[in-house]
């Protein structure tokens, strides 16, 4: 860890620690969906962070998935900072472990996890995100080991607002996003547009031995919209419906090889459609919810010759689940889900899988400062036969402290990247990723334990411990083409990146945070997040992979935004290091550790007109999350933005 950068982390937590908060709302009083049982966050007894829509506009960010990794604990292992491609870890996880949710639904993509971070969410949709860290599969099934994310949109109730906002800047970046919500009567309508495009930032070219490696530009194409519709029926029944289209069309060169012939595009097409049915009763409420994801991919590795992949995903999801009140002390969940998942490609083959789920919570309200949640949940999938995945939440809560700890289980099956891939093509050169049909799937017991601090009514510090011991996590492992059971087509004596398991992975780190809101006057008022975590992962075979131990080892965060009637002004810091690696055969470098400033001044010219100036990467930090995609420099942009 360089000393100047955490010299200056160290001042800001400094400076935050100075400041004497007033009391607007407590930030414990919010309830939260993430558990299934809406409760306090700090009844959870997990450390659970809600995103409002007052920080999301307050806080400069280029795409939802630069908004999340500004959230403490949350890793983004971007590939271009305006959102075209980003791997979402926690605690540690591979970006297939982490769980991401729209308004409850699954939303992992069954062909890659590389498109989980694709959320066909427009910003002015989002009424709020609820990020859970650690094990949740008893709550949600395969996936959920490092955390669960759950973006959830605006429904009834929800404020009438209109807003419009453009951004322009270098190498012709435009950045626009509308949106609006209507609720007449029984009825809600409401929508939104957003988008991100450019030329990209141009790469030089360069010689590298004897190798010409051309120049390029990292171009980008970003476009999502949605529609929602809600109303209320009779005897407390509500229907609500969304349907979203996401479009991505971008630059993938080093995206996922270091090969000297890499030229990638990629064209990621997704539409994502829910229906929902609920009843809200005195002592119970019933749901029933529908989810479709239509993911087309078009990837492309050169134009120099043959090398087009084209992918078509479907998941089809279904969770039936009724929540009662047995007492003011028990409140009890239970449901049933059912998920078939299947894939048309030339790459990976045409494939198809079903899986069903039961599961049952109850949260005990023991003693007025002790409560407790219990889940169980049984899952059959056609990969991994029958598993049972338990949990159990602790919080013990007095007035100014909440101590609370968590034990649970999870589970993942392997994608069908991680099965097929290459499996239908002919010509297998050394270093391609190769599947592997025969993986089991990842077993994982997790454990925290956790305090928060109630320093001021908004001051909140939180502090979690944390472990995880896992066996067969899956990875891609550089093999030599002899130990390659499926190496009738493989070059003899030549290494691939082959998808095994990996046994007994153990994960332990902490999370320190701050979360503060202060009102300096009625016109002035502060917000301030700083995050820091800390990752170790060790295997007892030392084996070398891709992705388990390519987490940040230390990771700081910190968001501020300062609001006043004349201006809003907001500053991003990121901090990561890592294990640094060198591609030679593209001169690419994977530093040990890098910082990154970003931020937004916004003049409010009207009561409804302002104006803001941006910048991405204010000291020109040259960096990359991804070995051999080397992420934007300097960037500025403005623009006006509009609100009714």
């Amino acid at each position: 860890m360089k000393i100047n950068s955490f010299l200056t982390f160290l001042m800001t937590t400094l400076v935050v620690s100075a400041i004497n908060s007033q009391v607007i709302t407590s930030i414990d009083t919010i309830y939260v969906q993430a558990g299934r049982i809406p409760m306090k966050s700090n009844a959870t007894g997990r450390n659970v962070s809600v995103v409002t829509p007052a920080m999301i506009g307050g806080t400069y960010a280029t795409s939802l998935d630069d908004l999340l990794q500004y959230i403490p604990g949350i890793e983004v292992q971007t590939r271009n900072a305006f959102g075209a491609q980003g791997d979402i870890t926690m605690r540690g996880s591979t970006f297939t472990q982490v769980l991401i949710l729209v308004d409850g639904m699954r939303l992992n993509d069954p062909l890659t996890s590389h498109f989980n971070s694709n959320i066909p969410v427009a910003p002015s949709e989002i009424a709020r995100i609820e990020v859970y860290r650690g094990a949740a599969s008893a709550m949600y099934g395969a996936d959920a080991v490092g955390g669960v994310i759950n973006v959830i949109t605006k429904t009834i109730g929800d404020d009438d607002a209109t807003n419009a906002e453009i951004n322009l800047g270098q190498h012709r970046l435009v950045q626009a996003q509308t949106g609006f919500s209507r609720s007449f009567g029984n009825s809600y309508f409401g929508g939104g547009f957003s988008l991100t495009s450019s030329d990209g930032e141009p790469i030089p070219g360069r010689t590298v031995g004897t190798t010409e490696l051309e120049p390029y530009n990292n171009y980008f194409d970003n476009k999502s919209i949605g529609l929602s519709y809600a109303h209320r029926l009779q005897n407390g029944w509500t229907l609500q419906a969304r349907s979203a289209y996401d479009d991505r069309d971008f630059s993938a060169r080093y995206f996922y090889t270091t090969s000297t012939l890499d030229k990638s595009t990629e064209t990621t097409r997704n539409w994502w459609n829910q229906l929902r049915l609920s009843q809200i009763g005195q002592k119970s409420t019933t749901e029933v919810n529908m989810a479709y994801r239509y993911n087309t991919d078009v990837f492309v590795f050169s134009p120099d010759f043959p090398s087009t992949n084209r992918h078509v995903s479907k998941l089809w999801n279904l969770n039936v689940g009724q929540l009662r009140s047995l007492s003011p002390e028990i409140t009890l969940r239970y449901g049933l889900q059912a998920d078939h998942r299947s894939i048309v490609s030339n790459d990976r083959g045409d494939h198809a899988d079903l899986h069903l789920g039961a599961y049952g919570m109850t949260h005990l309200l023991l003693t007025d400062e002790l409560n407790a949640t219990a889940s169980l949940r049984v899952d059959y999938d056609e990969n991994y036969d029958v598993e049972i995945t338990p949990q159990l939440n602790v919080a013990y809560r007095l007035p100014n402290l909440t101590l609370r700890a968590a034990a649970g289980r999870s589970i993942r099956a392997a994608d069908y990247t991680e099965r097929y891939v290459s499996f239908n093509l002919d010509n297998l050169t050394p270093g391609r990723s190769l599947g592997n049909p025969d993986l089991n799937a990842e077993r994982s017991w997790s454990q925290e334990i956790g305090a928060d601090i109630s320093v001021a009514d908004q001051w909140m510090l939180r502090t979690t411990a944390f472990f995880r011991q896992s066996d067969a996590l899956i990875d891609f492992v550089n093999t030599n083409a002899s130990d390659i059971r499926f190496n009738q087509r493989l070059q003899q004596g030549e290494n691939y990146f082959f998808a095994q398991n990996v046994t007994s992975v153990n994960t332990s780190g902490f999370e320190v945070e701050s979360w503060l809101t202060h009102r300096f006057s009625q016109d002035v008022s502060l917000d301030w997040v700083l995050g820091y975590t800390h990752v170790n992962t060790t295997n007892e075979e030392n084996t070398i992979s891709v992705y388990i131990s390519s987490h940040a080892r230390h990771l700081m965060t910190n968001q501020l935004t300062l609001r006043s009637s004349l201006f809003d002004l907001s500053l991003t810091t990121l901090y990561k290091a890592r294990n640094g690696r060198i591609a030679e055969g593209i001169a690419a470098e994977l530093t040990d550790d890098y910082t990154v400033w970003s931020g937004r001044l916004r003049l409010h010219l009207t009561d409804q007109v302002s104006g803001q100036v941006q910048f991405h990467n204010l000291f020109d930090t040259e960096y990359q999350d991804i070995l051999g995609a080397p992420l934007p420099g300097r960037w500025f942009s403005g623009g006006v933005t509009m609100r009714l």
